[in-house]
């Protein structure tokens, strides 16, 4: 199949990506502004975005049920009202406190609505099972547009505005989500084209059907690996940049590589998980990712190689969203998706969590981010290793199979 014979759910679920997940890329460089603001340390806004991902983890399972049950578009509109109105109170906070409920809580839920669980959950009932990893490689990828677009623009916003209206601007935006969702047309589940037993099987069933799964938990665990490696350099990487005297533009430079990288990392690991088998996919991804971290740790850096690793990260960076979607459809099917998919994410958040707060906990006690960078090392290799083990095959259901 053609990419550009996709259905329009499929498109409109790129501009929905672009917007919600360039906005919270850009997160990091708002770091240094709002803790001058507050005169507060690192820890504070590490913090607060550490919740944001955890709630957007926690926040996902139950999402996914709700996009499974009454459909994505309502979901989706929801989720736009939230991140808009969580972008807007951060804007006009006047301290500390504020932050946590707007970009923890509100933005949290708002990401959780509008992210890749809803939008991927929705294209796997639209796109056939043999096209799947390309078409999610393709929507994570120009999702990731978003990225390479919209982090120059905080940059110019930061450099000619101040952040209270750059994160003004950034709930304007919101509302085009909405206006995307209205136009949506997901499929009814019971329609789909999944056979008699996905569409008999309930919900509790599947999810203790994936539970007694032992791949299930191992595919959480690699996501686990890539959550807390892709925020903490997210959050992070600007001011380990900046703490190297290099110039501001740098961090937005080496981020935007990573945006524009991950288009096209994006769709090249979902079309290897098409022609080849995922697990030695992923295993191959993460080995990258091992040797990119450890040569941007021993390498001096400068502006040049820090644009460098932007470019190769990105390329790298998730890849894992086609991957691991792509098993959990391959081997439980699209029926409930959103859902097993949402608790997958659940766990990625963890990560996230702790790779956003551990890396300012660690910076605020040590002065330097040199043990966490090595630690995403390590994890790297361990989820390079975790994925081989995997049993990939579809599950089979005898009693609905007789049927």
């Amino acid at each position: 199949m053609s990419i550009f014979r996709f259905p329009l759910l499929v498109w409109l679920g790129i501009g929905i990506l672009i917007i919600s997940l360039g906005i919270r890329q850009s997160f990091g460089i708002f770091m240094m502004p709002i803790t001058d603001t507050f005169q507060s340390g690192r820890e504070f806004f590490s913090l607060a975005i550490a919740l944001q991902n955890l709630l957007f983890g926690l926040f996902q399972p139950f999402v996914g049920m709700a996009a499974d049950r009454f459909g994505a578009k309502r979901i989706i509109t929801m989720g736009g009202v939230a991140y808009a109105f969580g972008l807007y109170l951060t804007s006009i906070a006047t301290g500390t406190g504020v932050l946590y409920i707007s970009m923890g809580v509100l933005i949290g839920l708002g990401l959780s609505a509008t992210s890749y669980v809803i939008v991927l959950g929705a294209v796997a009932k639209v796109v056939p099972a043999e096209h799947t990893a390309k078409a999610f490689g393709l929507t994570a990828a120009m999702g990731s547009f978003g990225m390479f677009a919209v982090i120059p623009g905080a940059q110019s916003l930061l450099a000619n505005y101040d952040w209270q209206t750059a994160m003004q601007v950034f709930a304007m935006f919101c509302t085009l989500m909405i206006a995307f969702a209205v136009f949506m047309k997901t499929a009814n589940p019971s329609s789909s084209a999944s056979g008699q037993a996905e569409q008999e099987q309930t919900l509790k069933e599947a999810m203790a059907e994936a539970f007694r799964h032992p791949g299930y938990w191992l595919i959480h665990a690699g996501f686990f690996v890539c959550g807390f490696q892709v925020m903490f350099i997210a959050t992070h990487l600007p001011s380990y940049i900046a703490d190297k005297g290099l110039p501001g533009n740098t961090a937005a430079m080496a981020l935007a590589y990573v945006g524009i990288f991950n288009i096209f990392g994006s769709y090249f690991w979902g079309l290897m998980g098409d022609r080849f088998n995922k697990r030695y996919v992923m295993t191959s991804l993460y080995m990258m990712r091992s040797v990119v971290l450890t040569l941007f740790i021993t390498v001096p850096l400068t502006t040049n190689t820090a644009t460098i690793f932007g470019a190769a990260i990105g390329f790298c960076w998730l890849g894992t969203v086609p991957l691991t979607s792509g098993l959990v459809r391959q081997i439980f099917g699209p029926r409930y998706m959103s859902t097993l998919y949402g608790l997958v994410f659940f766990t990625h958040q963890i990560g996230s969590f702790i790779g956003a707060w551990v890396g300012g906990r660690v910076f605020d006690y040590y002065g330097s981010y040199e043990p966490i960078w090595w630690t995403t090392v390590v994890l790297a290799l361990a989820a390079a290793l975790i994925h081989l083990p995997i049993n990939d095959k579809p599950v089979t259901r005898p009693t609905l199979q007789s049927a």
